[in-house]
């Protein structure tokens, strides 16, 4: 397994902003720089974090959904997707798919979910729908005539318009059957432009390619979807445990948002 620790990882930066110890020199580095212009990102991630819970808990529990799609899923920090779909509907299946080597590392990790459900791991990328949705591992977990919620979380920030974005999500998308979810978040540089920039520019520096989106360019993700209330928000607005926590909309600086396939 190659993995290079010359180079920065978006993966790994993650993992340090979330308080993870599954990352080098080289990506605590390029995560200290980011600190120093845009000291909100560990809550950016803290935040993105627990909107993935809360869609998840939403999704196994309110829409009775019992399979899971999870592309770009990075390093495992605990509870995981499939940890809590299944705390919530034990017969859960979940499928895991990143391109990044030290995913596969961890992926036994990702793999020990309950005895009723089932999980699985591909490595594959985004930018390869075609490899993703033919792949034994998914068709193997998945019936994909049955409904399916497609995650993309803090995901497409990393995929710049060159790559066709939009187009991508719409294979995944059109894949699935009537009755599924897009479940997304983005970072967006809607509340602090500058700041944003110098962000990406740090990203692009280490060879991370890097594009945040304004609401209108996320909300474009969502086309032909029936957004669910309260459509594309601010993660700590969107469905909140109890009391919406008081945060800062620059700190956070994310648009999410969760939608069924008519």
């Amino acid at each position: 397994m190659n993995i290079d620790t010359t180079k920065p990882h978006s993966a790994r930066m993650y993992d340090y902003y979330l308080g993870g110890k599954d990352h080098y020199q080289v990506d605590e580095e390029a995560a200290g720089h980011v600190l120093t212009v845009y000291p909100g990102i560990k809550t950016c991630a803290r935040t993105n974090r627990a909107f993935m819970h809360r869609a998840t808990r939403w999704l196994a529990g309110e829409a009775g959904v019992r399979q899971f799609l999870d592309i770009g899923t990075g390093i495992p920090t605990e509870p995981n997707l499939h940890q809590v779909a299944q705390g919530v509907a034990p017969d859960a299946r979940i499928v895991y798919a990143d391109n990044d080597p030290i995913v596969l590392a961890y992926a036994q990790a990702l793999l020990h979910g309950t005895s009723q459900g089932r999980t699985a791991y591909l490595q594959a990328d985004v930018r390869e729908p075609e490899r993703i949705l033919k792949a034994p591992e998914l068709h193997e977990t998945l019936d994909m005539n049955q409904p399916v919620a497609l995650s993309f979380n803090a995901l497409f920030h990393f995929v710049p318009d060159e790559y066709g974005p939009y187009d991508l999500v719409r294979q995944f998308v059109d894949a699935l059957p009537s009755g599924s979810f897009l479940v997304l978040s983005h970072c967006t540089s809607d509340f602090d432009p500058d700041t944003w920039g110098k962000v990406v520019e740090i990203y692009r520096q280490g060879g991370i390619p890097s594009q945040v989106r304004s609401k209108d360019e996320v909300e474009r993700f969502f086309e032909g979807l029936e957004l669910i209330e309260p459509g594309v928000s601010e993660p700590h607005l969107w469905k909140p445990d109890g009391e919406v926590p008081a945060l800062s909309s620059t700190d956070v600086s994310l648009w999410v948002g969760v939608a069924r396939k008519p």
